[in-house]
C-alpha cells in the first residue's frame, strides 16, 4: 500500500513539474501577443515606404490626421527622456487599460481604452514585460492635437480582471476579437459608427463599411456577420485574417496588421471564427 501511494505521489510531482515547465513566461506570453493579435506596433512602431523602419519597434510617431483629431502614436520603448523609461508597471498598465497617464491626462483616440479595461491582470502584466525587455529608444514624438473633447475617465478604476479561459472557445474568440474583447479589438473597425462618434455596437455590431485613408488609397471594413462572410468558409476566413488572402486570391488592405497576424496560433485563429460564427447577421 505504501508503494503504491508513493508511486501515486510521485507522478503527481512528474505532472505538476512537467506542467510548471511548459508554462509561458510573462515575456513569452507578452511577446505572442505582441507579435501576433495585439499588435501595438502596427501603430506604435514608424512605417517607411518598404513597411515598418528597421530599428524603431515601438519607438512611436505615426500620424492619425482624422477630422477630430491629429494623433501620434506614443514612443513606448524604455527610453527615460522620450518613453516610459521612467514609469512604473503599475503606471503603465493604468495607462493601457484606463487611459491616464501618469501626470493625470488623459489618453485620446484611436487608443481603444474602453477596449483595453477588460484586459486580463496577466496578459496586461506580459505586455509590460515585453516592453521592458525592449532596447530603449529616443525619439521625441509630437504632442497629440484633439479637436473634440476628452472625456474627464473612460470609467471607474479597474480592478481585477481575470482570465478568460481557453476552453470556452467562444468567450476566449470574443476576448480575443470581440466588442468587449480588448486583445485584436477586430470589432472596433468593422463596426459602423453611431449617434456622437460612437461605435454602433448594438444595433450593427460588425456590420463593417468603415472608410480607412491612407497610401494605400481608401480600404473598407468588412461586414463581419453572415450576410457578409455567409460564402466564406472557416478555412477561407483564416486565410484573411492571417495571410490578407481574399478566397478568389486578390490582397486585402491595411490598416488590419497582417504581418503580426501570421503569427496568431491556430488555437487563436479556432476560437476567432468561432466567434464570428456567433454575430447576428447585419
Amino acid at each position: 500500500m505504501e508503494n503504491r501511494i508513493a508511486a501515486c505521489f510521485a507522478a503527481v510531482m512528474f505532472l505538476t513539474m512537467s506542467s510548471a515547465a511548459v508554462a509561458e513566461t510573462p515575456l513569452e506570453r507578452g511577446t505572442y501577443l505582441m507579435q501576433s493579435i495585439v499588435a501595438c506596433g502596427n501603430c506604435h512602431t514608424p512605417k517607411g515606404p518598404n513597411g515598418e523602419l528597421p530599428g524603431m519597434e515601438l519607438a512611436g510617431g505615426f500620424k492619425f490626421d482624422e477630422p477630430p483629431f491629429t494623433a501620434y502614436a506614443s514612443n513606448i520603448t524604455p527610453d527615460k527622456e522620450t518613453g516610459i523609461g521612467n514609469w512604473t508597471d503599475e503606471q503603465l498598465i493604468k495607462a493601457i487599460r484606463e487611459g491616464v497617464r501618469p501626470d493625470g491626462s488623459i489618453i485620446g483616440p484611436p487608443m481603444p481604452i474602453v477596449l483595453y479595461r477588460g484586459l486580463s491582470d496577466s496578459d496586461a502584466k506580459a505586455l509590460v514585460a515585453y516592453m521592458r525587455n525592449l532596447p530603449p529608444i529616443k525619439n521625441q514624438v509630437p504632442k497629440s492635437v484633439y479637436r473634440i473633447p476628452l472625456p474627464p475617465a473612460y470609467g471607474p478604476p479597474v480592478g481585477q480582471v481575470a482570465d478568460v479561459p481557453k476552453t470556452d472557445k467562444v468567450a476566449y474568440g470574443a476576448y480575443l476579437a470581440g466588442p468587449a474583447g480588448p486583445a485584436g479589438h477586430c470589432t472596433e473597425c468593422h463596426t459602423p459608427m453611431g449617434e456622437r462618434g460612437r461605435r454602433d455596437y448594438q444595433n450593427r455590431l460588425g456590420a463593417g463599411g468603415f472608410e480607412f485613408h491612407g497610401p494605400w488609397g481608401t480600404s473598407v471594413a468588412a461586414n463581419l456577420t453572415p450576410t457578409g462572410l455567409k460564402d466564406v468558409s472557416d478555412a477561407d476566413l483564416k486565410k484573411m485574417i492571417a495571410a490578407g488572402t481574399r478566397p478568389d486570391g486578390g490582397r486585402m488592405l491595411p490598416p488590419m496588421a497582417y504581418p503580426y497576424y501570421a503569427n496568431i496560433s491556430a488555437e487563436d485563429l479556432d476560437a476567432i471564427v468561432a466567434y464570428l460564427r456567433t454575430l447576428p447577421p447585419k
